[in-house]
């Protein structure tokens, strides 16, 4: 037997035996045209499968774990991801936007109620994942969790804005405390009772050529940041007489405080409503304005619902009916200034609850025209908007006897810094007026506008109102928001924190409070 061998492998093989002869050749042919694969060849094959197989591995296992909480068939999702390609990427696209849609329109029967509901994100992604949930109870079970956490923050500041507002009303302890030490002093310290103000200055109380403050409050702390602010921003204090009025109850603190504190070369007067002698007209008068305005009070508190207490909504107004400024004798009774001061001619009238920063000399030598009262009306953002509200956010313009006599879309003037002319008042019959749609509202049902001072003022003063540069009057301070610019509030003259966050209470935001 000799093989032979190259260097191709073995090609051919002679059995040169006598025995076995030519039987043996066709096997040898077959054997001799075959090819063994040598190293060279299977070498490459082996590394390209070490590469490509563990990738191949890695896909698998991440088809499986993502198809294993969308699929019930894990198999079928593998194929389909595999030979579809980007294919199922839209298509789960389109599915969810499907879902999201049903749920959106309530349609379905995974929609569930608020009740029951999953509270939280971790929640859900459990359920959908051990449940093996499709894509459209996935976005039933998601809606139904957000309605909930939107209910729950709806709740809650609602809440909030009653507590928030009802705080705004509460006498702080400091203030509760500094009335009761000056009531104290005013009995134990012969300063404190001295009289106001000095017998040498009480000719100047009627003197029309001094500049007449008024101020109606039961408030010591706000009317002496009132008069100390009047006073140290004024090119002439000299001639500056503050007129302050205040109940029998906060006659005695009020009266020690000013005794004892010095604001020369300013004159204060401070007067008790029961010092004054008035006829019996004027005090009928006042007792049917304020059994009124308790009557509208009284309507709208007990008229309240739920859904208005939301203070930064539409209907924040609605709030407002909890302000015991509604029936404060103090803040009703501007509409008789003229008779608590019947010797002027001619006054400027402050809140309480302001803050003057310039000079308001001029603002008192201002000529009126023949108008009754000196309001800011326009604003300084343009003709198109009010510096308050207008007259369709006081006044219900569903009553023929409004909507008949008065423009819904006029904007409101401004109480809180107004020049009063108490002559052309006293020419007019406007406090005869006022009470006359007391007593309109009265047999419409206590309907015709909202609780306090300045709607009823609105229709006795229509058409006696001179306009005000906007500069001298920045109002709706004293709320969550602030919306006036930072320029606007250096430049005016007056800042009034006519909303619930007076600057000396607690909910008074630091950053507003000004600095006196």
């Amino acid at each position: 037997m000799k093989f032979y061998i190259s260097t191709t492998g073995i090609k051919r093989v002679t059995i040169s035996n006598s025995g076995t002869g030519k039987r043996s050749s066709a096997p040898a042919a077959a054997l001799a045209g075959r090819r063994i694969p040598s190293s060279r060849t299977l070498l490459p094959v082996v590394l390209v499968l070490g590469i490509v197989l563990p990738f191949l591995f890695v896909r698998v296992a991440f088809l499986v774990l993502e198809s294993s909480a969308v699929c019930s068939s894990s198999l079928g999702c593998i194929g389909r991801r595999i030979f579809s390609g980007s294919d199922t990427s839209l298509k789960l696209r389109e599915e969810l936007t499907r879902a999201l849609i049903e749920a959106k329109d309530g349609s379905g029967n995974g929609g569930g109620g608020i009740q029951g509901t999953l509270d939280s994100f971790n929640e859900l992604v459990k359920e959908v994942t051990s449940k093996r949930q499709d894509i459209k109870a996935f976005a039933f079970k998601t809606k139904a969790m957000l309605l909930k956490m939107e209910h729950e923050v709806q709740s809650s500041r609602q809440r909030e804005s009653i507590y928030w507002h009802l705080a705004s009303h509460g006498v702080p302890k400091s203030l509760h405390c500094l009335c009761l030490k000056l009531a104290e002093e005013y009995a134990v310290n012969a300063m404190a009772r001295s009289r106001l103000p000095s017998p040498e200055y009480v000719s100047h109380l009627t003197d029309p050529s001094f500049h007449h403050v008024v101020l109606l409050t039961d408030n010591v702390l706000a009317a002496s940041v009132v008069v100390s602010s009047t006073v140290q921003n004024s090119a002439r204090p000299e001639k500056l007489v503050f007129h302050i009025v205040t109940d029998k109850k906060t006659y005695t603190p009020m009266h020690s405080w000013f005794a004892i504190s010095s604001f020369r070369p300013a004159v204060v007067e401070v007067k008790g409503l029961h010092q004054y002698d008035w006829s019996q007209e004027v005090n009928v008068g006042v007792k049917e304005m304020l059994e009124a305005h308790r009557l509208i009070w009284s309507h709208y508190y007990k008229n309240l619902k739920h859904e208005d207490f939301e203070y930064e909504g539409e209907n924040r107004r609605c709030l407002e009916v909890l302000s015991p400024s509604c029936l404060s004798l103090m803040n009703h009774l501007r509409i008789y200034i003229p008779e608590l001061f019947p010797d002027l001619n001619k006054i400027l009238f402050l809140d309480d609850d302001v803050v003057v920063q310039h000079d308001l000399s001029s603002l008192l030598e201002l000529d009126l025209n023949g108008k009754v009262v000196g309001a800011v009306v326009g604003s300084s953002c343009g003709d198109n908007c009010c510096p308050g509200r207008k007259y369709k956010d006081y006044l219900n313009f569903s009553y023929p006897i409004i909507s008949s006599n008065f423009d819904h879309d006029h904007c409101a003037w401004l109480y809180g810094m107004n020049v009063l002319d108490l002559e052309a008042w006293r020419r007019t019959n406007i406090t005869a007026t006022y009470h006359k749609w007391l007593k309109l509202n009265l047999k419409s049902g206590l309907e015709l506008w909202q609780p306090g001072a300045l709607p009823p003022a609105l229709l006795a003063l229509d058409g006696n109102v001179h306009p005000v540069d906007p500069s001298w009057h920045v109002a709706e301070l004293g709320q969550r928001s602030l919306e006036a610019h930072e320029e606007t509030l250096k430049s005016a003259a007056v800042l009034h924190f006519s909303g619930p966050a007076k600057p000396w209470l607690e909910i008074g935001l630091p950053e507003k409070r000004p600095t006196v």
